[in-house]
């Protein structure tokens, strides 16, 4: 009952309404590049908004590929749980850091290696939103601090300590020479 055109109008909206409306999707946001030292622990930082409530079926991936460019290796999941991995290189190794109601999905490696530069990418899917960026961090493991970096602490915080010590002591002299003038002008005062 009632005019085929209407149908057919109706259809036609339907299919073309979602079109129209701007796209669901997660954004994700972590570093660029970190260096860390061999041996030490690191937390690789990853945040995200997304358009939707947190959802229930939310979920988390880490995966890392190594520099030489071989496979990509899972690192850690969060599906309503953090869940570590069961194997691999990360086994032991990384544990969650994050906070899903605070937009947080970051994590931790223990015991850096060298073997762990390269690639680490951090994907967040909040159902309805599952299509967004993910979050790139390139890893860099030296082997021991740079000496011109422990060089540059050094001169920075000996400086400061020289400075804040000269501050210090111009104050002290300047109350001192305050205090010996104002007991000059009160013993002039007191023989007039």
């Amino acid at each position: 009952p009632g005019p085929s055109w209407l149908g057919a109008l109706l259809l036609l909206l339907g299919l073309q309404l979602p079109a129209l409306w701007p796209a669901a999707a997660v954004e994700v946001h972590t570093s660029r590049e970190v260096t860390a030292v061999n041996g030490t622990n690191l937390r690789l930082k990853c945040t995200f908004s997304s358009s939707s409530p947190i959802s229930q079926d939310l979920t988390v991936t880490w995966n890392f590929q190594p520099e030489d460019l071989g496979s990509h290796e899972p690192v850690f999941c969060y599906l309503k749980e953090p869940y570590e991995p069961p194997t691999g290189r990360f086994k032991e190794r990384v544990t969650w850091d994050g906070n899903i109601e605070r937009n947080d999905a970051s994590i931790v490696l223990w015991n850096l290696q060298p073997t762990d530069n390269g690639t680490f990418t951090c994907q967040v899917k909040n159902p309805p939103d599952v299509y967004g960026t993910i979050g790139e961090v390139q890893l860099r493991v030296v082997q021991k601090v740079q000496f011109s970096e422990i060089h540059f602490l050094a001169v920075a915080v000996g400086s400061a300590c020289a400075l804040m010590i000269t501050g210090v002591i111009i104050v002290i002299v300047c109350r001192h020479r305050r205090k010996k003038a104002q007991e000059k002008a009160e013993a002039v005062d007191t023989e007039l």
